[in-house]
């Protein structure tokens, strides 16, 4: 395995499960060190960490509260050195029609898939702009973010926001060497899918998937590593979609 980002540290929001926990370990097996953040299911959390090994470390904080995240990450570089890669991973699914919907899931499903993107960046910029060969954001969007899903208006436009925001940091902040990125998945394989996915609804986005599966976790990791990565030095503002073709 390339030790490419050996000496790199890391901080991954929504670690503790599916593709955070898979981007953490990913991110860890090619050298870097990864603060891995989480905030409710200890469980999980430390049996990620437990995952990466030496490699990790956790770190609890809400991404929706600013205060949280400001204080986090003054924490994180006290005791961790200078930062060189964020991955905006955290987020929450709330599934509801427009007119069934209530104030308080729109403002959590803002506060934490956009408002917690937004926090975070914003608490790491400066570190992210002294990293050596240059700092790295990559924001986890979404499908349904680009192309909209009945029923998840309130998540489709929290991860539309994410593209927005990933292009806009793409631009103020190139002059000084922070590349902005998001990967945005399809149908992927985790618990909440699991969980929230009739069978017949699964065989029915399947079928439309030219790929002819649901991706995993390690996909998407996947390409967050080579965003990451010294390999991606010259790309900056680019939506890199791991969705087996369901969107082109």
């Amino acid at each position: 395995m390339s030790l490419e980002l050996q000496g790199k540290l890391a901080v991954v929001t929504g670690a503790s499960r599916g593709i955070g926990r898979a981007i953490a370990l990913a991110l860890a097996s090619h050298g870097a060190r990864v603060v891995m953040n989480y905030l409710r299911n200890e469980k999980a959390a430390a049996e990620a960490a437990a995952a990466v090994g030496n490699a990790g470390v956790l770190a609890r904080f809400d991404v929706a509260n600013p205060e949280a995240v400001r204080g986090a990450f003054k924490e994180i570089a006290s005791r961790e050195g200078e930062l060189s890669i964020l991955v905006n991973n955290a987020g929450m699914a709330v599934n509801a029609l427009t007119l069934g919907a209530k104030d308080a899931d729109w403002q959590r499903a803002l506060a934490v898939n956009l408002g917690g993107a937004f926090n975070c960046t914003r608490a790491a910029l400066r570190s992210l702009m002294h990293a050596p060969g240059g700092g790295r954001i990559i924001n986890i969007a979404s499908v349904v973010g680009e192309m909209g899903s009945s029923g998840q208006g309130l998540y489709a436009a929290a991860k539309a926001g994410i593209l927005g925001l990933t292009k806009t940091w793409a631009r103020e902040y190139a002059s000084r060497g922070v590349t902005v990125n998001a990967v945005s998945p399809g149908f992927i394989e985790t618990d909440m899918i699991a969980a929230e996915l009739p069978p017949e609804r699964r065989a029915e986005i399947v079928k439309a998937i030219p790929l002819a599966r649901v991706g995993t976790p390690d996909d998407v990791a996947a390409a967050v590593v080579y965003l990451a990565g010294p390999g991606a030095a010259y790309v900056t503002g680019q939506v890199l979609r791991v969705n087996g073709g369901l969107l082109m």
